[in-house]
Parts: C-alpha cells; sequence; structure tokens
C-alpha cells in the first residue's frame, strides 16, 4: 500500500495499531473457512471516531474496509477477498453499562460474548444467545451474523435482544439506530436491518442490548436412541406437545461414532442418535416438565436418559456436545460445515435425505446441531487430497441446499452468506428480492468499499472497487 496511505492511517490510530509486516498480513488473512486472502494493511481501532476516520480515509480513495472481530465465521465474512484495510474492532472492549433497573447493557463490539454473560449472571441477569464459539467470538461479529446458538429454540437470535447501534456508515458517518427502551417506532427500523448484514452495510461501534432476569433453576437430561429418526420424532412431538425447551440438540450416528472414544457418557453401538434436552425455569416446575417430556417420547426407541442431579453432571451432558467438532476429523481431515434450517417437523425428511446423497455419493455427511428451531449443522468430511474430490463437495452441496429449499429451509441459519454461499443467494431468494437488497447496499456504500464481494455475487454492474495497491 502507498506510504502516504499508510502514513494518514499512523495519524488516525497510532503507529502501534498499524500493522503492515507479512506476519500481522497472514494472521488475518483467514477465518473458519480456512481460505486465506492477504491485506494491503491491519489497522485496529480502540475508538468510534478512530473507526470513522478510516473509513472515511477509504471511501475517499476507494479503498476497500474489511472490518473484523475474532475472525471466527465459518461463510468467510471477514475476509479480505480484495485486499484493502483490514480494520480490527478487538481493542474496543469497554462493558459500558449494565442497567439492571431497565435490563440492558451497553457494550463495545469488541466484547467476548461470553464475558458478557458472566458479568450479567453475577447480578442475576441472563443474556442468552450462546453460539458455539462463545469463549471467543465478539458481540460485533454476533451482531454481523446475527448470531444464534442452542438455547434461540426458547429464546431466539441476536436480533432479538439488539435493542439500539452506534454505527459507522461506509462514508464515515456516525449514526445512532434503536436505543434503550422495549418500544420504539420512530422510523425505519434501522438497527434490525444492520444486524445480520455481515458488515457489508456499517461498522457497528456500540451495542445496547435487552437482558432478562437469569432463570431460578435448570435440568438437563441425555436421551439416547436406537435410531435417528426416534430422535426426529421426539423433537416433533415435544414442540407438538407445547413444550419449547431452554435447548433441544440432536446429534446422529456418524456423529456419534466420532465422539464415542472420547465421551464422558458410555455410549454403546446401539446408540445411534442422541438428544441433549435442557428446561429451565422456577425449580418446582422443572421435574414435572421433564417427567411430561419421558412420557412424551418413550416410544420413540429410547436406549437410556440420564437426568443430571447436579451442576457437574449437568456439565459431563454437555461435554458430549462439546466433543463434537475436535472429534470430526477422526473421520477425514477437511470439512464442509453448513448450517441448514428446516421447518422441525420437517427435520426427519431433511435427516433421512442426507443419509441418501451421504450414500449416493459414498461422502461421509456428520449431522448435529439445534433439532428445537430445526437449524442442522451438516459437516460433509472428506479428504480433499484425493482426484475429483473438490467437484464431488460441489454436487453434494448443490443436493443438500436444492432439498433444503424443497422443504421450505434456508440455506443458513447462523453462520451468513459471506463469500461460501453467495453463488447458492439465487436458490432461496428471487432476482427481484436480491436486486432491492443491492438496491440498499447501493445506497449505504455508493462505491463499495465496505467488505466488497460478500453476499452478493456482483455482475457487471457492481465491479469490485480498487484497493489502495491499485
Amino acid at each position: 500500500m502507498d506510504a502516504q496511505i499508510i502514513a494518514e492511517l499512523v495519524e488516525i490510530v497510532g503507529a502501534d495499531n498499524v500493522l503492515t509486516a507479512p506476519t500481522d498480513m497472514i494472521t488475518h488473512s483467514y477465518d473458519a473457512t480456512q481460505k486465506c486472502y492477504m491485506p494491503d494493511v491491519v489497522v485496529y481501532a480502540e475508538k468510534t471516531d478512530e473507526v470513522a476516520r478510516v473509513v472515511r480515509l477509504a471511501n475517499r480513495l476507494k479503498i476497500s474496509v474489511l472490518p473484523r472481530g475474532a475472525g471466527s465465521g465459518f461463510s468467510g465474512g471477514s475476509l479480505p477477498v480484495q485486499g484493502g484495510i483490514v480494520l480490527v474492532l478487538t481493542r474496543m472492549t469497554k462493558i459500558l453499562d449494565i442497567d439492571s433497573d431497565n435490563l440492558t447493557a451497553e457494550v463495545e463490539p469488541g466484547v467476548i460474548t461470553a464475558e458478557l454473560q458472566r458479568q450479567v449472571e453475577k447480578l442475576g441477569l441472563f443474556y442468552p444467545p450462546d453460539p458455539a464459539s462463545k469463549e471467543f467470538s465478539t458481540l460485533g461479529g454476533n451482531v454481523a451474523e446475527c448470531a444464534g446458538g442452542p438455547r434461540c429454540v426458547k429464546y431466539g437470535v441476536t436480533k432479538d435482544y439488539v435493542l439500539g447501534l452506534e454505527v459507522v456508515t461506509p462514508t464515515g458517518d456516525i449514526i445512532h439506530t434503536g436505543g434503550k427502551t422495549l418500544k420504539n417506532v420512530v422510523g425505519y427500523d434501522l438497527t434490525k436491518l444492520f444486524v445480520g448484514s455481515e458488515g457489508t452495510l456499517g461498522i457497528v461501534t456500540k451495542i445496547i442490548l435487552k437482558l432478562l432476569p437469569k432463570p431460578a433453576a435448570k435440568k438437563t437430561m441425555l436421551v439416547q436412541f436406537e435410531t435417528i429418526e426416534g430422535a426426529a420424532k421426539s423433537v416433533a412431538a415435544i414442540i407438538g406437545a407445547k413444550i419449547i425447551p431452554a435447548t433441544l440438540e440432536f446429534m446422529d450416528g456418524a456423529t456419534i461414532d466420532c465422539i464415542r472414544p472420547t465421551s464422558p457418557i458410555p455410549l454403546p453401538e446401539a446408540c445411534q442418535a442422541i438428544l441433549i434436552i435442557e428446561v429451565d425455569g422456577d425449580a418446582a416446575m422443572l421435574d414435572p416438565q421433564i417427567a411430561r417430556i419421558q412420557d412424551i417420547i418413550k416410544s420413540f426407541g429410547i436406549l437410556s436418559v440420564r437426568i443430571a442431579a447436579s451442576h457437574e453432571e449437568s456439565e459431563e451432558i454437555w461435554q458430549v456436545r462439546r466433543n463434537v467438532s475436535p472429534s470430526l476429523r477422526r473421520v477425514n481431515p477437511d470439512k464442509f460445515n453448513e448450517d441448514i434450517v428446516v421447518p422441525r417437523s420437517k427435520v426427519p425428511d431433511m435427516i433421512r435425505t442426507l443419509e441418501k446423497i451421504s450414500t449416493d455419493y459414498g461422502v461421509p455427511i456428520v449431522n448435529f446441531g439445534h433439532a428445537g428451531d430445526g437449524n442442522i449443522h451438516v459437516n460433509i468430511m472428506v479428504d480433499l487430497r484425493h482426484h475429483g474430490m473438490a467437484e464431488k463437495v460441489e454436487r453434494v452441496l448443490d443436493e443438500v441446499f436444492q432439498a433444503v429449499i424443497a422443504l421450505r429451509g434456508s440455506i443458513s441459519g447462523e453462520h451468513g452468506i459471506g463469500t461460501a454461499k453467495a453463488k447458492y443467494l439465487g436458490m432461496e431468494l428471487d432476482a427481484t428480492t436480491i436486486s432491492y437488497m443491492q438496491r440498499i447496499k447501493d445506497a449505504f456504500d455508493p462505491n463499495h468499499i465496505l467488505n466488497p464481494g460478500k453476499i452478493f455475487s456482483y455482475n457487471s454492474n457492481h465491479l469490485p472497487v480498487k484497493t489502495g495497491n491499485n
């Protein structure tokens, strides 16, 4: 990048916050997709004004700006696919306010999700969204992707808890949306527009979040099934009985094969599916609720039921679920992780389809996820060193997404579109709908400097912007 541009960035954020060494470029070039694109410069911002000044500079010179948090996303949302400035927000880590009277918190985007949860729980409060990455993902990243997690079956996802935002627009303006009140119908709801926009419409620099009272107690159970069909029918039966657990997680037989050697709970060969069910609320209500769930699912081929009698036993049950991701590469070294969603009643149909696709292509597919809201994490496990495997994966993905759409589902429930799913956008959205989304992008970002190359596969009317190297 031109030395004059570097000098201007140093003037804004200081020399220690402008990184140009090759090692710094590499460490900010990838995310969980394992794809790599080198930036031209890495800039750390610590204040909203710094973010705004960097963006104004970039917009004036038509240099790409890529907002970045922990870089833990699964869809390529933070990748600098066209080079430019990677603008890192992980030093904006202040919890500015926890308001116990109004049940709100105000935070900067670099706050780690689990850290906010720990701080509010000390005060008897509760922030429900709990992505698997909560121990290292940032709240700014959660807002950008509208993160979910196991508890969203009962409590909803990130967008349900964002009351207001401070945002730096792609032209460098600072705007404020929403506020601390639960009701607000003044003007367009720009807050919801920014949540889930994957850093393409603005850079969030402050977040006002809704909190809840912390549930008084919770009860966790692990149910082992003879078949995935039995587990899927159990999910439908629980929801059909108008019971909404706090979490309702499932694992299929292929997943169980991965975790069996390291599971803290014995998983016999006959176990081909697991549900982890957690209920919360008033302590007196939990045992009757667990008993009712057991009665509802008793005819669906249950092998065993384990109900935690203590916090330690609950953690042991959840450790079974936590063992999944680290164990997957026992199957094959390369993973394609998709986060499809189908209507809850269609989970059995989708599981059967995934099993058929796996058999037809001879490719292992490991499935687990949030059965209570139909969110299935589909992990296609392959060895890309084998000739033609990459092309086979593309065909598998096409069939998976086509099946999802046929069941009136969505190709992404939590991870976003980013670069990984941009070419599939037209499967779910018609051309007119996509064109209106592009018009919104054009209105906010006329020079297309902010996180370019994400969500949309641009045609000739949406040419890539130049970077500072051009």
